[in-house]
């Protein structure tokens, strides 16, 4: 994808919405120790030729990253990225722990709990409704976090 910036707007844009650090300081998808102060836009390092920004943010962070190498060919900027997660154990538990909970919910209501028939119905359709939200969300925010970073470094 080409870039409307030049190679010194987009290193410029680069350190002005960056907050360094790396994104492996983190527990969880909270950071340890954010930086107190007007919160910048990205969170993660970068150099001359690549990157690796996710949000910055302390409360609502996103588990994915963008993950990309930028050059300039001919007076134009070519970036290529990639929005990825930042850990393959995420995409295992948001996909798979909220099946792995309905099994596990209705074993119990049919082995322990036989006459909570009513129960066993309203809780199946709440781990259902949180499991299409969950996935909805992150979704979501893999969204936003592109089109944060397209407006940013006007990509088009």
């Amino acid at each position: 994808m080409e870039s409307k910036l030049s190679l010194t707007e987009f290193r410029t844009r680069l350190v002005n919405n960056t907050e360094i650090g790396s994104l492996k300081e983190t527990l969880g998808q909270v950071r340890v120790f954010p930086i107190v102060g007007k919160p910048k836009s990205f969170y993660g390092l970068f150099d001359d030729k690549s990157f690796r920004l996710t949000t910055n943010s302390a409360t609502s962070s996103t588990p994915y990253i963008i993950n990309g190498k930028y050059k300039n060919i001919n007076n134009t900027l070519k970036v290529d990225y990639v929005v990825e997660l930042n850990n393959k154990f995420q995409l295992l538990w948001t996909r798979y722990f909220p099946i792995v909970c309905i099994i596990a919910i209705n074993i119990f209501f049919l082995f322990f709990a036989r006459g909570l028939r009513r129960a066993s119905t309203i809780v199946n359709l709440f781990l259902l409704f949180m499991a299409f939200y969950s996935r909805w969300k992150e979704g979501k925010k893999r969204k936003n976090l592109e089109e944060k970073f397209l407006r940013i470094f006007e990509i088009k």
